[in-house]
């Protein structure tokens, strides 16, 4: 016996949405032992930075007390906290970073 639906029963659900992953801030935080050098180099390499906006940066963490570096998701973000620490620890210096929504 062959089933026959009607125009009703036909459609699809087409008001299913695809939703973006929620973007998180990683924000650098000033402190008074680690330098602007070391600051403007993470963000150039760590980053992936252009110089000019690297400085800007470094210029905003020390006089703003932090500054949003990257939007990125969750996941990253929380990468990117764990690698600030693990590369200015072995240096001597304290730079902290953080994760907040977006």
């Amino acid at each position: 016996m062959v089933e026959v639906l009607t125009e009703t029963e036909r459609e699809t659900d087409t008001t299913a949405k695809t939703e973006l992953a929620p973007r998180w801030k990683v924000i650098l935080h000033n402190d008074d032992v680690t330098t602007f050098q070391f600051v403007t180099e993470l963000l150039l390499t760590l980053f992936n930075k252009p110089r000019e906006d690297a400085v800007n940066l470094t210029y905003e963490v020390h006089y703003s007390g932090q500054a949003v570096v990257e939007v990125t998701s969750q996941e990253r973000a929380e990468l990117y906290v764990g690698q600030v620490k693990s590369v200015a620890r072995p240096r001597g210096y304290p730079l902290t970073a953080s994760t907040e929504p977006a």
